[in-house]
């Protein structure tokens, strides 16, 4: 293996889970020696077509989850092989001049369309180095990732490798590592199984859909009195300030608000509870963490396989209702939070931490083992 492997990770905006798995997997190899250059090509290469089409993904899967399902299911027909994408034109060529600007000794893709047009880079300019494919869906994979041309899959858990393996895909070359989470999860200790639940610390995710952050956090706050709320707004922060204000002022003393923020590893790690939507990143960072998590927004889809993993896991469930969540919250935490314990053990037995780690491991091993004699 070269004293400092060159690594290639491409990524794309449309869905946080595949910038954060880029990313971090990014920092894990980079800690374990790599030289490695993580980019966009769809954003570097056509940045006003695919922010437009980011926002739209956003609205759609936000305001209109039966509709994205819709599109979503489509893309299983779609043949990727060919280049019939004219909005993908630019990013192929972008990534084709990357490939030969950069002389990777591999290429990490965390989105599937990507190994498509490096295998017909290979094809029409010669060279060829191993392509690794990171799965970021549990479960319910799509169809373009398992006719993604590539030499590895890296998945988050068994059961996604045994559905990959039964759709007819070689085991050997599909590699359980978890998600790749922040390698800061592998160190940070989480919540105790029997940590005291008064006060019981919830941390909740809203989404852009201003109504629902007022009753979802008065569901939340009104299903027991220990509960104390942090609410995350992120990106959404401008939009959603008022009204979590007003929350604040309800509650007073029980409810903190957080805007953007890069300490989301060490806010799940505080928290007994985290309420969210059933994206990939949100979802593996709460396992990491050993955090059970309810779901109160689900993409169809995409999506649903997170959820059926959470409960196959026995650490989440579905609860998209503020009539729901009141009553999660309120079931877990009677007899001592007799229910939130028993989430907590499942989730702790899983263990699935160090994902980022595990995958950077992997790649360079993969990797030396090519170049040795």
């Amino acid at each position: 293996m070269p004293a400092s492997p060159r690594l290639l990770i491409v990524t794309a905006a449309f869905g946080e889970g595949h910038n954060s798995a880029a990313r971090n997997l990014g920092l894990a190899l980079t800690q374990a020696g790599a030289e490695v250059k993580v980019c966009d090509p769809c954003m570097l290469a056509a940045p006003h077509s695919t922010r437009l089409i980011e926002r739209a993904y956003r609205y759609i899967t936000t305001h209109f989850p039966k509709v994205w399902e819709r599109i979503y299911r489509s893309t299983d027909k779609s043949d990727f092989n060919k280049q019939s994408l004219p909005l993908m034109r630019k990013p192929e060529r972008y990534l084709t001049n990357l490939i030969e600007d950069f002389k990777p000794d591999a290429i990490v893709s965390t989105y599937p369309v990507y190994p498509y047009f490096i295998a017909r880079t290979f094809r029409q300019y010669g060279g060829q180095v191993p392509v690794f494919t990171v799965v970021t869906d549990s479960l319910e994979v799509n169809a373009t990732w398992l006719r993604a041309p590539t030499d590895h899959w890296i998945v988050t858990d068994p059961a996604t490798k045994e559905v990959m393996t039964a759709a007819g895909l070689p085991p050997e070359k599909i590699e359980v590592t978890g998600f790749p989470v922040h390698p800061d999860f592998a160190q940070m200790p989480p919540v105790e199984n029997s940590a005291c639940c008064d006060p019981f610390k919830i941390l909740y995710f809203p989404t852009g859909k201003k109504p629902f952050i007022r009753r979802h956090s008065r569901a939340l706050l009104d299903a027991h009195p220990s509960v104390q709320l942090t609410i995350v707004m992120g990106k959404y922060v401008s939009l959603l300030l008022p009204r979590a204000l007003q929350i604040r002022q309800e509650y007073p003393g029980r409810v903190k608000l957080v805007g953007w923020t890069r300490r989301v590893t060490k806010l799940l790690n505080r928290h007994h509870l985290v309420v969210g939507k059933a994206g990939g990143a949100t979802v593996h960072e709460a396992i990491a963490a050993h955090c059970p998590m309810l779901i109160h927004h689900l993409v169809p889809g995409q999506e649903e396989g997170n959820l059926r993993l959470l409960e196959s896991i026995g650490c989440g469930k579905l609860a998209e209702t503020p009539e729901h969540l009141t009553a999660a919250v309120a079931c877990m935490l009677e007899r001592d939070a007799a229910g939130w314990r028993t989430m907590k053990r499942s989730v702790t037995r899983h263990d699935r931490n160090s994902g980022s780690i595990t995958a950077a491991r992997f790649i360079l091993g993969r990797i030396s083992a090519k170049e040795s004699p």
